[in-house]
């Protein structure tokens, strides 16, 4: 076992450093470009009440303004995010202050380019499928690190059981080396391989199918091959039929008001959520609805889905808590692997623990050298 951990970690070492060192220059992204963009994305409220979704509207379409989608967040320091229609018929996005009634501008992208790139190099190496491939194949070598190293970690005696518990800090550097990889990785094992997992999912079809499978649901080849029998196809095909009958009469129904919609979206959900709310378009003849928040014992950061037709009248509701579980799992994967789930406390913690991930290979290779400096 100590032979196998010490030649896959070789192997491995480096794509691991690779994907951690990313994943960390990644994990702060969304606060960075607030930050960047501050003067737009932030406003003052100044003790005065936001503007009603229904003002909003009238004082849009006062200047020839037709809106296209809004997001409206539960925050009160943060502002509105709409896109619409000007006179011209071209669309704009902008924020906009609902205490001032002004428009702050689009974000600047300029960090965009750069988080775009580090992406790319943390899904691919920039090379690719190639890439993709050999990231995968590092992964899986570092969940087995993490099994073989718990083994080797293991105290042959209960009485050296403090010992592998606790890093001393006050010892030579080979020493504290050692305890930071053997103690210290312990401690973030659970959470590197919850990481690793998750990752993973997205890359390899067979750890996607498996991991449904595990959750109750059905297997990718199997919801490949459903029939048009009863259940949820059956529905999603009747949605899809009522969908496109609605298109046709697009012209000769009269669009629902934004008060309407958020009216509606209270009245089946009393708390307080950030919405999206995208307008019917020539795709899509419905109001989509998106709404955000963290309505569950764990604070996870979840959404609720639903649509109006062109009227105002509710066609569909999709409650995240009452979707069978590996659906849910399906929806969280992604936050659940960058930390996003919670919100600021789970990416500082997800940075903290992926650096020591990037820190594992490097510390395992000094142990190495050490002793083979001694044997030689």
């Amino acid at each position: 076992m100590f032979l196998s951990h010490l030649w896959v970690g070789l192997l491995s070492g480096l794509v691991i450093m690779v994907l951690c060192i990313s994943g960390c220059l990644y994990s702060f992204k969304t606060q960075i470009i607030e930050q960047y963009n501050s003067e737009r994305v932030f406003v003052q409220s100044g003790n005065q009440e936001a503007v009603s979704p229904k003002a909003l509207e009238a004082h849009l379409e006062a200047s020839g303004k037709k809106l296209n989608s809004i997001a409206i967040p539960r925050e009160p320091e943060r502002a509105w995010s709409l896109s619409y229609f000007d006179a011209n018929g071209a669309m704009k996005s902008t924020y906009f202050n609902p205490y001032t009634l002004q428009e702050l501008g689009t974000s600047d992208q300029g960090l965009d380019a750069f988080f775009s790139v580090v992406l790319d190099f943390h899904r691919t190496l920039l090379l690719g499928d190639v890439g993709r491939q050999i990231l995968g194949a590092g992964v899986l070598m570092f969940l087995f690190l993490m099994l073989s190293g718990l083994i080797l970690w293991f105290p042959k005696k209960l009485k050296y059981l403090k010992q592998a518990l606790t890093l001393k800090v006050r010892a030579k550097f080979q020493r504290v080396n050692y305890d930071f990889h053997k103690v210290i990785g312990f401690y973030s094992m659970l959470l590197l391989a919850f990481i690793s997992i998750t990752g993973i999912y997205v890359t390899y079809p067979w750890v996607k199918s498996g991991i449904i499978v595990a959750l109750g649901g059905d297997s990718l080849s199997n919801i490949n091959a459903q029939d048009t029998g009863d259940g949820d196809f059956a529905t999603l095909m009747q949605d899809m039929l009522k969908r496109q009958s609605e298109k046709t009469d697009l012209s000769q129904q009269k669009q629902a008001k934004l008060f309407e919609i958020v009216n509606q979206v209270e009245k089946a959900f009393p708390s307080k959520a950030s919405l999206f709310i995208e307008y019917p378009n020539s795709e899509n003849p419905r109001f989509m609805v998106k709404r955000r928040h963290n309505e569950n014992s764990l604070h996870f950061s979840v959404e609720d889905e639903l649509s109006f037709d062109r009227s105002g009248t509710l066609q569909t509701k999709e409650v995240f808590s009452e979707k069978p579980l590996n659906k849910q799992f399906s929806a969280l994967a992604k936050p659940l692997h960058t930390g996003e789930i919670i919100g600021l406390s789970s990416i500082i913690v997800y940075f903290i623990v992926t650096l020591i991930g990037a820190l594992l290979p490097l510390t395992g290779f000094l142990i190495w050298w050490n002793r083979a400096r001694k044997l030689k």
